[in-house]
């Protein structure tokens, strides 16, 4: 376990080195900072003292070397737009964008297993095909789309829900959260659901193709075969060993809900990550820019190296198979 774990950790680094690269690539092509920061009528002298001071006299290595030692300790410079730390704009947005994702994820997962089982467990009955047919929609619609469309009938027409912003939030030890409001879990609702619908669908498919494949197999046969109530069968055999592929895609896709949030985030006006990334690519500011591709991609390169360590909790033969190595 501890090489395997150190094994995905060199992994990671060289990940997050190669980000980083991208991510400094950003300030020399796109944009110049120094016309940002010191205005048109800034003089030659002034601009060559803003170029000193960023650190752009330097050597090609030299300004990539000090940017991955800043990164390293989350500093990113300052905004070109707001003129403020980009470490402290996203400090102030983190928390509503891990929180959207996180309400969004637990939607998805609580009806899309049920979901798949059900729709495996039942194939060719009436509610199977509804159900089928709904994630069918609910795959091929666009986010905007899906999020308009709410918007149109819960907060325009019925009037039950806000259609933007946060809402009510309170403060615990710096983090800011929403969901022990109630005017802020009814903020959070319509963009949840808007961004849990694609991933809910994908997560129910799975399921229950994973779920049919299962129950063809021989263990299954001879759990039936001995007796076992189909409960112990269902959810005691069948669903546990459906969970490893399923784990990787839910991984993924929760790192996906938070890298891609920048729509729901658009559209329902939410003050998150992703609408600051897009305010960002507006002006452009590159700063902010790189910030987010890093801190994004560091939380893939985290939710996979948990799935990965997920595998020896759910499948007992990666344990054994890491034995006998």
């Amino acid at each position: 376990m501890l090489v395997f774990i150190l094994r995905r950790l060199v992994q990671a680094m060289a990940v997050m080195l190669t980000v980083a690269f991208v991510a400094f690539m950003l300030f020399q092509f796109v944009g110049d900072p120094v016309a940002s920061l010191a205005g048109q009528d800034a003089t030659p002298e002034q601009r060559a003292q803003i170029r000193k001071d960023l650190g752009l006299d330097r050597s090609f290595v030299a300004q990539f070397a000090t940017f991955v030692g800043n990164a390293v300790q989350g500093e990113f410079g300052i905004s070109l737009q707001q003129r403020r730390k980009v470490s402290s704009l996203l400090a102030e947005r983190v928390p509503a964008t891990l929180e959207l994702s996180a309400v969004a994820a637990v939607i998805a997962l609580v009806v899309a297993i049920p979901l798949g089982v059900y729709a495996a467990l039942r194939r060719g009955s009436a509610g199977t095909q509804i159900v089928m047919a709904v994630s069918l929609i609910g795959v091929s619609l666009p986010t905007f789309l899906i999020g308009v469309l709410l918007i149109l009938v819960f907060a325009v027409q019925l009037q039950w829900l806000p259609s933007n912003g946060r809402g009510d939030v309170v403060t615990l030890g710096g983090w800011t959260t929403g969901l022990l409001t109630v005017d802020g879990l009814r903020h959070v609702l319509l963009p949840a659901i808007t961004l849990a619908v694609y991933q809910l669908t994908l997560i129910m498919r799975l399921v229950r193709s994973e779920m049919l494949e299962v129950l063809r197999a021989d263990y299954i046969k001879f759990a039936k075969a001995r007796g076992l109530s189909n409960r112990a069968i269902y959810f005691g055999h069948a669903l546990k060993n459906t969970l490893v592929p399923v784990i990787t895609v839910t991984g993924l896709q929760v790192g996906s809900l938070i890298a891609f949030s920048i729509i729901t985030e658009t559209v329902f006006n939410w003050p998150g990550m992703g609408l600051l990334f897009i305010q960002a690519v507006q002006f452009p500011d590159i700063p902010v820019m790189a910030a987010y591709l890093c801190l994004i991609s560091f939380i893939f390169v985290v939710i996979n190296l948990v799935v990965d360590l997920l595998y020896f909790v759910v499948d007992p033969r990666l344990r054994v198979g890491s034995g006998a190595h």
